[in-house]
């Protein structure tokens, strides 16, 4: 277990805004990537990073989508990936690379929720290709934008649902028999565990790693959902309208992942789970199994996360920190 998965008193809380975590910073000159950085949490995480002076560059499976959504903000560049498509992947990262700027901050937003049986690339399992594998090798293959300027962060988005599913590590693409919310969950998890070892590879290179649950907010992340479904789950009324007192707004669900970029109360930490603006508890193995706050032992375990780097490295072919042959 990560002993270090304890709150920090940060200052902040689950109603805290992109606006309250920033106060007092200025990111001018710094370059942020956002992926999906174009709807829900991802356009307030761009809108805020740029509103304290950053620019942003915005990868987006659906580039004119993204023009037309950040349409009036200003710092902001656009370009095609699809974290499904090895290949996309490779693209975005060259066409970056030939631009021979460095990256100061790289937040994995990007994702999808509880799709139906979907296969991808090679055979992927579509959740676990696009929330994690898409983002292992988008990250890999900018490392040396990452690395080169040294004090880089990096926000892997993770959620609750880690605590649906550990890692499958016998059957990670549901060849056997698929279950959305188990593919979500694992996917999830992924998330916190590349999060742990990326900090632990990167940290010599002054680069630190952090996963994130922003916490529930209504947004295109449920498109998969069937409305009874969030209906039957409390979540909104028959006409739509969120029911859960706990729900957040965009603005309140970015501000983990932009705290966690940018907070100088993270320099010298990183391989954390956060959670409400703050480092999350570390969960017991004596946890009740339904969703809570805090962070399952598997998704922080320095074992795992060294054994699905190395499973996502054989899968991708991607490898940063691989040794040269």
């Amino acid at each position: 277990m990560n002993t270090r998965q304890h709150k920090i008193g940060s200052g902040f809380g689950a109603r805290s805004t992109t606006l309250d975590v920033l106060q007092g910073i200025d990111l001018t000159g710094r370059l942020a990537v956002v992926t999906g950085g174009y709807s829900g949490l991802g356009l307030a995480t761009t809108r805020a990073l740029t509103g304290a002076g950053a620019s942003v560059v915005v990868p987006a499976r659906r580039p004119a989508a993204a023009e037309e959504a950040l349409a009036g903000v200003g710092g902001v560049e656009v370009d095609e990936l699809d974290l499904a498509d090895p290949e996309s992947v490779r693209g975005f990262a060259a066409r970056f690379l030939d631009s021979g700027r460095d990256i100061d901050i790289l937040i994995g937003n990007a994702g999808i929720m509880a799709s139906p049986e979907t296969r991808v690339g090679p055979g992927w399992e579509a959740q676990f290709a696009t929330n994690h594998l898409g983002h292992h090798a988008l990250v890999n293959r900018l490392w040396p934008a990452i690395a080169r300027g040294g004090g880089a962060r990096i926000v892997s988005v993770s959620s609750r649902g880690h605590q649906l599913s550990g890692i499958r590590w016998d059957d990670p693409n549901f060849a056997n028999g698929y279950d959305k919310w188990q593919a979500y969950g694992q996917a999830k998890t992924a998330n916190v565990l590349f999060a742990v070892q990326l900090d632990a590879l990167g940290r010599k290179a002054g680069v630190r790693a952090f996963a994130v649950h922003p916490g529930e907010i209504i947004t295109e992340l449920v498109r998969h959902l069937p409305k009874q479904e969030m209906v039957d789950r409390g979540w909104i009324d028959e006409q739509g309208n969120p029911l859960d007192p706990s729900f957040k707004t965009p603005e309140q669900g970015a501000a983990t992942q932009v705290w966690a970029a940018t907070s100088p109360r993270l320099a010298d930490m990183g391989g954390l789970y956060l959670e409400d603006c703050d480092v999350a508890e570390a969960l017991g193995e004596d946890a009740a199994d339904e969703l809570t706050s805090g962070v399952r032992a598997y998704a922080t375990d320095p074992g795992d996360a060294a054994r699905l780097w190395a499973l996502s490295a054989e899968l991708t072919g991607v490898d940063a920190f691989a040794p040269a042959r």
